[in-house]
């Protein structure tokens, strides 16, 4: 996880991951300049179109995310509330009350 942080490209993680890393860096950067080359090239590497629409929108949802909490001043959670959030989900699934 550090070396894909760090520089996907040189990270121990196979070509097909590569790929898709590369798709969304540039989704990041210049979504703007995606073209069907783009997306022919992560569907090359071995990526379905549902694949790569979720990772378009998984993408687009946490630029969102980020962008709304950055200007509405919401402060992240304490680590704390994270393990306890973990936990909960762990045991409990997704949805409070259902196990």
């Amino acid at each position: 996880m550090d070396a894909v942080i760090e520089d996907y490209r040189s990270a121990p993680i196979d070509d097909r991951e590569k790929a898709l890393f590369a798709f969304i860096e540039k989704m990041n950067e210049q979504s703007n300049l995606i073209r069907c080359e783009d997306v022919d090239r992560v569907k090359a590497a071995g990526w379905s179109d549902e694949a790569v629409y979720d990772a378009i929108t998984v993408c687009a949802l946490f630029r969102f995310y980020n962008a709304w909490i950055d200007a509405t001043g919401v402060h992240d959670l304490p680590a704390s509330a994270y393990r306890m959030s973990g936990k909960r989900m762990a045991a409990q699934g997704y949805v409070r009350g259902q196990s």
